[in-house]
């Protein structure tokens, strides 16, 4: 099967934190060939909504080119309480060719400059979210796709910020949850500030120590793309985690058919 066959991938999440709902979004992948159009949707519910009224929304396209994408156009508007940001990125060959971010990013002295050079070899946070691998997944290489899957390090650029996601094979398993029932990948996660960000924050700082950060890839059928099934993250006060309800490719639902794979230690 070729890397990317075409469909159409939809993942629903739902957004916690500390145990407690504050959330949704919505993932959805056009997939063509070697082609992708990805969207996301997310919005903050309950009392998280009514104190900061936080919603955003994001776009993403290019192609599937070997062990991650080449995006080529990125776009991302988010909204709140206080104030909306809009970013607009064109992209060629990795890098960035014109970007418009509105309002201009606040000049500080603890923020370090970005150069042309943090604009090169580049993916955007969302086309980030595709995840090819060299190996399909059976029963026999659950190691192998572990491997496969979580052994990369995703060069971000998000239009204000260059930063690395380093993602590292924790184990194979498999979930049987309401939004996906079958294998998925499991890795650890570090983040590490380049540039863009103000060196002294504390919240900086933290992220960079921070040990407790994971993402459970699942595979999408026919294909060799892994998407994020859960995605934890520590923060200052207490464990985010965003985790699928629902996960399906052309309306069908992802894994049921799929035979399942045992952890791998």
């Amino acid at each position: 099967m070729s890397q990317a066959a075409a469909g159409t991938v939809e993942a629903r999440y739902d957004i916690s934190l500390m145990g407690f709902k504050i959330g949704v979004a919505t993932v959805k992948a056009d997939i063509d060939g070697d082609r992708y159009d990805l969207s996301i949707w997310a919005k903050l519910t309950g009392l998280a909504g009514v104190m900061t009224s936080g919603k955003g929304a994001a776009t993403a396209t290019g192609s599937l080119d070997g062990s991650r994408p080449a995006p080529g156009t990125f776009a991302i508007t988010t909204a709140g309480s206080e104030k909306s940001i809009t970013v607009r990125m064109a992209m060629s060959g990795g890098t960035v060719q014109a970007l418009e971010v509105n309002p201009q990013i606040e000049p500080h002295p603890d923020r370090i400059a970005v150069t042309d050079a943090h604009r090169r070899n580049v993916l955007d946070p969302v086309s980030a979210l595709l995840m090819p691998v060299s190996a399909t997944l059976s029963p026999t290489n659950a190691a192998s796709v572990s491997v496969n899957a979580c052994r990369r390090t995703l060069p971000i650029f998000d239009g204000a910020a260059r930063y690395d996601i380093s993602l590292t094979p924790r184990t194979v398993r498999t979930v049987n949850g309401n939004g996906y029932q079958g294998p998925v990948a499991v890795c650890d996660v570090r983040y590490s500030a380049i540039a863009g960000h103000r060196a002294n924050r504390k919240v900086t700082k933290f992220m960079e120590e921070n040990r407790d950060m994971q993402v459970w890839l699942a595979p999408l059928a026919g294909t060799r793309l892994f998407m994020p099934y859960r995605i934890a993250v520590r923060t200052p006060i207490g464990l985010s985690e965003i985790e699928a309800t629902s996960l399906t490719m052309d309306g069908v639902p992802l894994g049921r058919d799929m035979s399942p794979v045992r952890a791998q230690n």
